[in-house]
């Protein structure tokens, strides 16, 4: 089973949401509710999300799948 994860703008591993995801959805909707009270909610506008998503490959790799910022 695949296993998806958070990263950062540089594309490691983010620092607060470093957590192993079921599913694509599980994690982008953590992701939404931690950019949105912790960053977007601190600046005051609307700003491109500096997170990113990856997935577990069957070789232990991982592949990406949303970059930070799209």
């Amino acid at each position: 089973m695949a296993q998806y994860r958070l990263v950062d703008h540089r594309g490691a591993p983010h620092p607060v949401l470093d957590d192993l995801y079921e599913s694509l959805e599980a994690a982008w909707s953590d992701a939404l509710a931690w950019w949105g009270t912790n960053v977007s909610s601190v600046s005051g506008r609307i700003e491109p999300m500096a997170i990113g998503v990856e997935v577990s490959t069957a070789s232990g790799n991982w592949r990406t799948l949303r970059y930070p910022g799209s």
